[in-house]
Formats: structure tokens, sequence, C-alpha cells
């Protein structure tokens, strides 16, 4: 697909995108008059790369740790630098704090939902006089 497929797909701009492959995060492969044209495996890449990126990762750490995203068994050690691992760890504790937060919250609506919608039905049901 071409780069403004793969923009419409993502919900990500050209601009951004042709800054992904120049990062290393994506691929693309080259038409004869020059034209990008990518896998649609990169339509999950970009998702995956956008989520790390809105939870605060730069993007060397995003390169280093994408192919581990994909096979999870697959450790590359070499690149693992105590920095990069202190980086790792911070970042997944705030993620879990979110996550954490946001689950607080989330279950604050659902209550607040429920407890709306019995207080609706019960004055629905109620007997008028």
């Amino acid at each position: 697909m071409r780069i403004g497929e793969l923009s419409e797909r993502t919900g990500t701009s050209r601009r951004l995108l042709r800054y992904y492959e120049e990062q290393g995060l994506i691929v693309a492969a080259r038409s004869p008059n020059g034209y990008r044209d990518y896998d649609e495996y990169n339509v999950d890449r970009v998702a995956q790369i956008r989520g790390l990126l809105d939870s605060g990762l730069p993007t060397r750490i995003i390169k280093q740790i994408l192919p581990c995203l994909d096979k999870p068994r697959v450790i590359h050690f070499s690149d693992a630098t105590p920095e990069m691992l202190a980086t790792l760890q911070r970042e997944l504790d705030r993620m879990t704090r979110r996550i954490d937060c946001m689950t607080r919250n989330r279950d604050a609506i659902a209550e607040y939902l429920d407890a709306v919608r019995e207080k609706r039905s019960e004055a629905e049901t109620a007997p008028t006089s």
C-alpha cells in the first residue's frame, strides 16, 4: 500500500510515517518510480509505535524493543544496555500506575452508571398516585 493509504488506515500523518521510516521503526519497499510501498504488517506496526509513543517511550528505545514485541521469546540481549533497562523499568512502572488509575476511574464510572440506572429504573417502576 502507498503512504496515503497507510496514513488513512492508521490515522497517522504522512510526515510522521516518513519520520518512523527515517528512524528505522517501519520499512517501506520502493517502487521503480520511488514511491513507498508498505506491507499490510505496517498497519499494526504503526499502531504499536503510536501506543508506545503515547505511553512516553522515546523512538530510540522503541526501535530497540520493537523486534521483541513481534516475538516476545526472542530477546536481543546485546542491545539491553543498563540505561535502556532502567528506562524500560521506569516506563513500565509509570504505565502500571496509569493503568491502575484508569482502572479505578473506569470502575468509579461504571459504579456511578449502575447507580443512576438503578435509580431511574426504580423511578420508572414506582407506582404513581
